[in-house]
């Protein structure tokens, strides 16, 4: 996966010196929730790939790299015209999908999101699709027999 920019943001506050509270604090966590965001960043392999490249110049960093050049590291944004050459949702899906410069993670999703719409769960059905399916099970079982034919008039109505 790629850095996020909270996970950059306390990777650089980690760097700075800050606790583990702290630094989630810095990067836009939750006060109530930071010790555990901390512990959890702090394993995040993403994250110690970017501690340990920038150990040396942890005393330079202070504050996360400019936002008008994306790092390396960061995935590219989205390509809007991409998205308004189609008008179908699953034709823009399989394309996403296939689209080697798209990352892996939001072809994963966008592969999911496909599946959803070719295959119906099992239990998607409504309450009354249920019924109607029940009642026709029963009705071929027990389904009452056609009306006898009339021989006198040789199965003519009379």
């Amino acid at each position: 996966m790629a850095l996020t920019g909270r996970k950059l943001k306390f990777a650089a506050a980690k760097l700075g010196g800050f606790s583990n509270k702290d630094a989630a604090i810095k990067a836009g966590y939750s006060a109530a929730t930071a010790s555990q965001a901390g512990s959890r960043l702090v394993k995040d392999k993403d994250v110690v790939a970017y501690l340990k490249q920038n150990k040396k110049d942890a005393k330079k960093v202070s504050e996360p790299p400019p936002a008008s050049e994306p790092p390396e590291y960061v995935s590219q944004p989205f390509d809007l015209s991409k998205v308004l050459m189609f008008s179908d949702a699953l034709d823009f899906l399989v394309a996403c999908m296939n689209d080697p410069e798209l990352d892996k993670r939001y072809r994963i999703d966008c592969a999911k999101k496909i599946v959803d719409f070719q295959h119906a769960k099992p239990g998607e059905s409504g309450k009354k699709d249920q019924k109607q399916k029940d009642a026709e099970k029963v009705a071929g079982r027990f389904a009452s027999a056609a009306p006898p034919r009339l021989a006198a008039a040789g199965g003519k109505k009379v």
